[in-house]
């Protein structure tokens, strides 16, 4: 028998209170709302979290509920920056530092690291978590397969 890590202790934890979320009867944009909140809440550096969903007939991301600064990218076309590219080739973008990126929108000087996980359900593109960082290089591998796990999990409110 496997004795679960700590890290997976907590991970599971948090897993169980996203699916708490997802099950609560409220409206979609309350529930993605909470998760925005309990992200930024819980993990250090998650100094922007947020929703961007699908304009099918615009071929553009919406900008959801957040928590963070505002941000003047309210739209952002299929294809333009991080965001954008995510829509467009389906996978994550995990960018450890922005400066890299010659296709990035800048929200604010002081985002360093970005993450980006597009939403799809039965192969349909519907939208994606979006969460920058003030910190360079701050979502590891670790992170990623966490935030994956959220984004499979909230599919059943789209």
């Amino acid at each position: 028998m496997t004795i679960p890590s700590s890290k997976q202790l907590i991970d599971n934890k948090y897993l169980d209170l996203i699916r708490r979320i997802v099950a609560d009867p409220i409206e979609r944009d309350a529930k993605l709302r909470a998760i925005c909140r309990f992200l930024n809440a819980n993990f250090n550096a998650f100094d922007w979290v947020g929703f961007y969903l699908s304009d099918e007939a615009t071929q553009e991301l919406v900008l959801g509920p957040f928590v963070g600064a505002p941000t003047e990218h309210v739209r952002i076309p299929f294809g333009r920056g991080i965001c954008g590219q995510a829509a467009v080739s389906l996978n994550t973008m995990n960018i450890a530092n922005i400066s890299n990126e010659s296709n990035y929108l800048a929200c604010s000087l002081d985002v360093h690291s970005e993450i980006v996980i597009p939403i799809i359900k039965s192969g349909k593109f519907l939208g994606e978590l979006d969460i920058d960082s003030h910190q360079s290089d701050r979502f590891g591998p670790a992170e990623q397969r966490f935030l994956e796990k959220i984004v499979r999990i909230i599919t059943v409110i789209f």
